[in-house]
């Protein structure tokens, strides 16, 4: 059935809008932060898989990096094994890794590959074990024990930060027409792994390959003012003015702070996108309008 003249048009606006974006990010990398409800519902899940592939065919160098804290949680209860956060941060003991790497290295990192698979594109699961493309180091907090009237170290088991990133496998993969899709465990210097916060992983992942963008899919539309209404365009000043009046708080300031952090080191700039649109994606790096909050 032809199209009618109004789909027509609006067909034919959205293609010319593409136009110049297509020309202006050939040749540059885009990472991805995939994870919450862009990566368990169906319809989304197949919307982010066509936005990936459809980037990699017009040219532009998409690297994804995913989460997956919701199945590493089932999978421990299944086996009877408590979860148990500290500071919203999963105390990994040497069993609890085990499981982490099971399933960010395995199930869902290899579910992500066949996504894309079987949307035409060309993907490779990695961890950061694979050509030690995430080097690691034990992350230690530390907080005020108003009873022992000092600071104690906490221990969170096998939870790490980025070290370095060698960026050769992921260079390599690009050039050869693979989308690259990165599990955020990380390997320590006497071999041990760690289970990182995948978007701190993205964040350094786009500071290493000098991106062009860094996207985070989230389950909100962005960053919010307390008005409810979405903030966008923001620098670093403004940022920290959000946070001190209390804007920017609770899950939404380390993704602030990732996405800062990226721009101060070299990516030209970072977006939090709501992962609950269908194609998220493409409308944030091919509209005019975008979606989402941007950080440059």
């Amino acid at each position: 059935m032809p199209l009618d003249q109004q789909t027509s048009r609006d067909f034919a606006r959205v293609l010319s809008e593409a136009l110049p974006y297509i020309q202006r990010f050939r040749g540059k990398t885009v990472v991805i932060k995939y994870g919450g409800n862009a990566m368990t519902e169906e319809h989304l899940k197949r919307g982010f898989a066509r936005d990936v592939v459809l980037l990699k065919l017009v040219g532009i160098n998409p690297v994804v990096v995913h989460g997956g804290g919701p199945q590493i949680g089932r999978l421990l209860e299944q086996i009877g094994k408590e979860s148990k956060f500290i500071e919203g941060m999963r105390v990994t003991d040497r069993e609890t890794m085990d499981v982490v790497e099971m399933v960010l290295g395995g199930l869902v990192n290899k579910e992500i590959v066949n996504l894309i698979h079987s949307h035409g594109g060309n993907a490779v699961g990695l961890t950061g074990k694979d050509g030690q493309l995430i080097q690691a180091t034990k992350l230690e907090i530390t907080r005020d024990n108003p009873e022992l009237d000092a600071t104690e170290i906490i221990d969170l088991g096998h939870v790490g930060k980025v070290a370095a990133i060698n960026t050769s496998v992921v260079e390599m993969l690009d050039s050869g027409e693979f989308i690259p899709v990165i599990a955020p465990i990380g390997v320590g210097e006497d071999g041990a792994s760690y289970n990182i916060n995948a978007d701190l992983v993205a964040g350094k992942v786009a500071e290493a390959l000098g991106a062009e963008k860094l996207i985070l899919l989230t389950n909100t539309p962005g960053l919010l003012d307390h008005d409810g209404e979405l903030m966008t365009g923001l620098d670093g000043s403004q940022v920290e003015s959000l946070v001190a009046d209390g804007t920017i708080h609770g899950g939404m300031l380390p993704k602030i702070r990732t996405a800062l952090e990226a721009v101060e080191n070299g990516v030209s700039s970072s977006h939090i996108i709501d992962g609950r649109v269908e194609h998220a994606v493409m409308l944030e790096i091919f509209s005019d309008q975008g979606i989402g909050t941007l950080i440059q």
